[in-house]
């Protein structure tokens, strides 16, 4: 029998071979809890067995330790107490932190590198070494592996199609561009002197049409009239007028006094009308 009299619960470090879950029951009078030992060490497979333990044991009057954590929270004052010893415990977890999460990045960044590394490694190692091919000459029939399926020959039938399509185009481009022939544009006619001439001489006014002559009765068909001999005579020539860029005509010109130039040429007078014969 173990007396529980004056007896203490307290959490203990399990051994660095062993990872159980460990308390110990110590006495607060500084005895002998069983035999010579000062404390009792129990350890269970899991934590839920230690939480039913230490709940026995306190429906049996074993406390946990208090005194521990009067000691903290006493170290945690006069720690708190200090303010540069404050700046530079913040100081360090800091640096910790910041050391923490490079670390962190860096195993981010490294481990998917390293893994497609072996893995691509492997693969040419199993490609290249002739495994492949072994075991594709073991595990299926050498025909069955050439043969092409039905949807990977309707594709190469369109790409083909596809092909000899853009091939006639570029013939018929070729054709286009070589039996092309293209002639450039004439130079632009430079008539800066004609309205040079119509603004010095002003708007040209239409030729006003003669009187019409009022018509006479019809003769009498009754009658035949000789048509009279007419002389011919050969139409007036058009006046000409010398060329602006002459210099001869630049000479007259200044000689004389200047007169209106018309902008188009004299009309050509009509024929004499033929005299009729009196009735």
């Amino acid at each position: 029998m173990l007396p529980v009299d004056n007896l203490k619960l307290r959490d203990a470090e399990s051994g660095i071979l062993s990872r159980r879950p460990t308390f110990a029951l110590f006495s607060s009078e500084n005895r002998n809890v069983y035999k010579d030992y000062k404390q009792l060490e129990l350890s269970a497979e899991s934590q839920e067995e230690i939480d039913s333990w230490k709940a026995s044991f306190l429906r049996a009057g074993v406390y946990p330790e208090k005194t521990q954590e009067k000691d903290d929270e006493t170290k945690d004052e006069n720690i708190s107490m200090d303010p540069q010893l404050e700046r530079q415990v913040e100081t360090i977890r800091n640096l910790v932190d910041s050391y923490i999460k490079l670390i962190y990045k860096t195993q981010r960044d490294l481990v998917p590198k390293t893994i497609m590394h072996l893995i691509v490694n492997d693969i040419k190692e199993f490609i290249s070494g002739g495994e492949m091919l072994a075991q594709l000459y073991s595990a299926a029939d050498q025909n069955t592996l050439m043969e092409e399926s039905a949807e990977e020959g309707i594709r190469r039938e369109e790409i083909l199609r596809m092909y000899h399509a853009t091939k006639d185009a570029l013939n018929i481009i070729g054709d286009v561009t070589t039996t092309t022939v293209t002639t450039p544009l004439p130079p632009p006619v430079d008539s800066d002197w004609l309205r040079a001439e119509r603004a010095e001489n002003g708007p040209s006014r239409p030729s006003s049409p003669g009187p019409s002559r009022p018509r006479g009765p019809p003769m009498p068909p009754t009658r035949p009239v000789a048509n009279p001999s007419i002389p011919s005579r050969p139409a007036p020539k058009v006046p000409s007028r010398p060329a602006p860029d002459a210099p001869q005509a630049a000479m007259h010109m200044s000689a004389q006094p200047l007169r209106p130039i018309p902008s188009i040429p004299p009309r050509i007078p009509d024929r004499p009308s033929v005299p009729q014969r009196p009735t």
